[in-house]
């Protein structure tokens, strides 16, 4: 492939002979990469004709870079750029040109190159988390919905539609969230993101302005830090305790907050449930506040013993929560799709703030989606996935209490697809990592998610990427790279 036949070619100007301004445009073009080696220039008659010159100036510049081993020509074929440019000269910036003066970076975006990106799903690296298993009862099930869905596309699916998503899609996830979580919601109140980090993103750029305060968990996601460091938030790292968030040390220290971002179903990174005590406390504090709760519940799905407690929005009557989930983690990262429920007074700003980021979300996979939620199949994975998570969290616990139980204290968490291991001792969590790293193993040290609290040392692991038949032999590779 040659992107030359779109490349912005420009005709003569006055001044500068013909034969040399082609010439230069095309050696420019090798010369920066827009062209590539082995790529095809155009034909020397289709190049005259569209910078309207001569043909034989075109040949004239041609046989300059033929000469000076920019292009070579092929006969019966054409002209191509060089499969070996070693030999040419190439632009560089003149020797005695004045330095650049250093470029004055905002805060914001010293803070954003602090982001670290999470391995991809292509990183096979036991225990990396993030990632999920598709079974092939649920992959043979996608297959179906997507041959559906591209047999009934209709005009909606190549145009501009509702930045909301498509509302029956977002009468399913309604349906589903009242059954699964007692979120009180109507489809007009349903936003579909691109996944919970993009529907933080929008709560933060809706809700704030620079200097508000804020609370987040200590330790918390590091995503949302970073989001809301980028909207210039004054951030107040809440503690976190047993019971989750420790709600009388954000009042004490940051009571006229304008929002709290929690993770109250499985705390991130920890694991621990929000107390319903805790709950109850946190919805107080934001009525008398008048404040706002974005309520991230990652991984609801998930839950291995006893009934899940009631989401925050439920309890609150959605009145002062924005509820944020996901269908990444329930079905594949590669989805990207996730979705928010605002509060009625909210939704409008919302909607228009979805609009300004990335117009709307897909139509045709949302199709898919909304078709495998109609045929059961959502609600089979999901039921399957819990029962198989839980089995590959035992077994890897088991394996990590067996094989490493000297050197590791296991926390088996009730919900989610990670859990943590603290260090005994008083080792360093990033020399694990580390040393884990060196033995082909993805661990994750916790220590550098704290924030101002003092810092636990343990590691993070990912159980719900991998067979319960892989737990216990990737234990033992992690003892041998720890030397134990």
């Amino acid at each position: 492939m040659s992107w030359a036949e779109i490349y912005p070619w420009r005709g003569p100007q006055a001044g500068e002979p013909v034969i040399r301004q082609i010439y230069d445009q095309v050696r420019g073009a090798i010369v920066q990469s827009a062209l590539k080696p082995g790529d095809r220039l155009p034909s020397s008659r289709d190049f005259a004709q569209r910078l309207g010159v001569a043909r034989a100036s075109v040949v004239a510049a041609y046989d300059l870079l033929l000469a000076e081993g920019y292009a070579v020509g092929r006969p019966g074929s054409g002209t191509y750029v060089s499969t070996d440019l070693s030999g040419v000269a190439e632009l560089k910036p003149p020797a005695d040109a004045a330095p650049r003066s250093p470029s004055v970076v905002p805060d914001r975006v010293r803070d954003l190159d602090e982001v670290v990106l999470p391995p991809p799903q292509a990183d096979q690296r036991l225990f990396t988390s993030g990632r999920t298993l598709l079974d092939a009862r649920a992959m043979d099930a996608w297959s179906r919905s997507t041959r559906r869905a591209l047999r009934t596309l209709d005009p909606v699916h190549f145009g501009y539609s509702d930045p909301r998503g498509d509302k029956a899609l977002r009468a399913a996830i309604c349906d589903y969230l009242r059954a699964a979580r007692g979120v009180i919601c109507e489809p007009d109140q349903v936003i579909v993101t691109a996944g919970a980090q993009h529907a933080v993103d929008i709560a933060a750029r809706v809700l704030l302005k620079e200097g508000d305060r804020v609370w987040m968990e200590d330790p918390g996601y590091p995503a949302t830090r970073h989001a809301l460091a980028a909207m210039g938030a004054d951030i107040f790292h809440t503690p976190v305790d047993r019971s989750g968030v420790v709600v009388a040390a954000g009042v004490e220290a940051a009571p006229q907050a304008r929002v709290a971002f929690v993770t109250p179903s499985h705390q991130y990174p920890l694991g621990m449930t929000l107390s319903m005590g805790r709950r109850m406390e946190l919805l107080a504090w934001a009525r008398t506040a008048g404040a706002w709760i974005v309520e991230d519940d990652y991984a609801s799905e998930f839950r291995y013993s006893g009934p899940p407690l009631e989401s925050l929005q439920g309890l609150d009557g959605g009145e002062r929560v924005i509820y944020v989930g996901t269908l990444n983690k329930a079905l594949f990262p590669g989805l990207r799709m996730g979705y928010l429920v605002a509060p009625r007074p909210l939704v409008t700003a919302f909607v228009n703030a979805r609009q300004l980021m990335d117009r709307q979300p897909p139509t045709l996979t949302q199709a898919i989606v909304l078709d495998f939620m109609r045929e059961g199949h959502f609600a089979a994975h999901i039921r399957r996935r819990r029962l198989a998570y839980k089995a590959q969290r035992d077994a890897l616990a088991g394996a990590l209490e067996t094989q490493l139980g000297d050197l590791l204290e296991v926390d088996r968490p009730d919900q989610g697809m990670t859990l943590i291991a603290y260090l005994k001792g008083n080792g360093s969590d990033l020399e694990v990592e580390a040393a884990a790293a060196r033995g082909g193993v993805s661990v994750r040290a916790i220590s550098r998610l704290y924030r101002q609290a003092q810092p636990r040392q343990g590691l993070m692991l990912g159980f719900s990427g991998f067979p319960e038949r892989m737990m216990a032999p990737g234990v033992a590779r992690l003892a041998r790279a720890l030397g134990a």
